[in-house]
């Protein structure tokens, strides 16, 4: 990546999420993983990329000031320059981050030109990975972190019985980050808004349904999990201490 030409890019971190299937009072991006929170690694992901020039941190209502004091400031998260509440669903939260981006809340005299949208629970986004999305939302437009399909696939029918099996090499499983032109997220999730029924479930879906353009996947990691059950705290575990050993 050259730096010189590099454009501007914002990171929206969603960490506003409720964590009910993981079973325990402390939000999922709060509990700790070899003494530090989830949320701990997937900031420090960002602040230490040559992509990423900012952060805008989306949390639960009311939790702002113990995020910044425990969070941004205990480990020194610079590039955060934004923490926002979010709202009852994950497109709320998306859309109370790009009003930061939108109302020009960063000081960054409009220079941003691409948005990077992740989970807050998906700890092993790395350099890679987000470099491979610069890249590819640079000649796209739109684009989403993804991987291929281990698994057979099965679409079924109300009652449960197959009804179709898609070509497993067109299946891919969908991972954030989620990579847009500044103007063409906003745009979408403006639309969206304004909307009475609303149902999509990732970014790349509004962009799609909205403003009817193609987005295209680029390879992100098997390891790029969501922290979302127990069993995935266990295997995140196990992916840190190969990772510490490894150096």
């Amino acid at each position: 990546m050259n730096s010189g030409t590099k454009k501007r890019c914002t990171a929206i971190v969603l960490s506003a999420g409720q964590g009910k299937r993981m079973g325990t009072y402390v939000q999922k991006q709060y509990i700790e993983i070899e003494g530090r929170p989830v949320i701990y690694y997937t900031l420090s992901a960002f602040q230490v990329s040559r992509v990423i020039d900012d952060i805008v941190l989306v949390v639960g209502k009311g939790q702002e000031e113990y995020v910044r004091k425990e969070i941004v400031q205990k480990y020194h998260f610079s590039k955060v320059k934004a923490i926002v509440p979010g709202g009852a669903e994950r497109y709320d939260s998306v859309w109370e981050g790009l009003k930061v981006i939108r109302d020009g809340e960063l000081d960054d005299n409009g220079r941003i030109e691409y948005v990077f949208i992740h989970d807050g629970a998906r700890m092993f986004v790395d350099e890679e990975i987000l470099e491979r999305g610069y890249e590819t939302v640079t000649r796209y437009r739109a684009c989403v972190a993804g991987m291929p399909s281990k698994d057979t696939v099965k679409l079924v029918d109300g009652q449960k019985f197959a009804v179709q099996t898609p070509k497993r090499k067109l299946v891919w499983a969908v991972q954030t980050p989620q990579i847009f032109e500044k103007s063409l997220i906003i745009e979408a999730y403006s639309k969206l808004k304004r909307e009475q029924c609303i149902e999509v479930t990732d970014d790349a879906m509004v962009v799609e349904q909205e403003m009817q353009v193609p987005v295209r996947l680029f390879e992100a990691s098997y390891e790029n999990i969501k922290i979302t059950t127990r069993e995935d705290l266990e295997v995140a575990e196990s992916f840190l201490r190969r990772r510490k050993h490894s150096g």
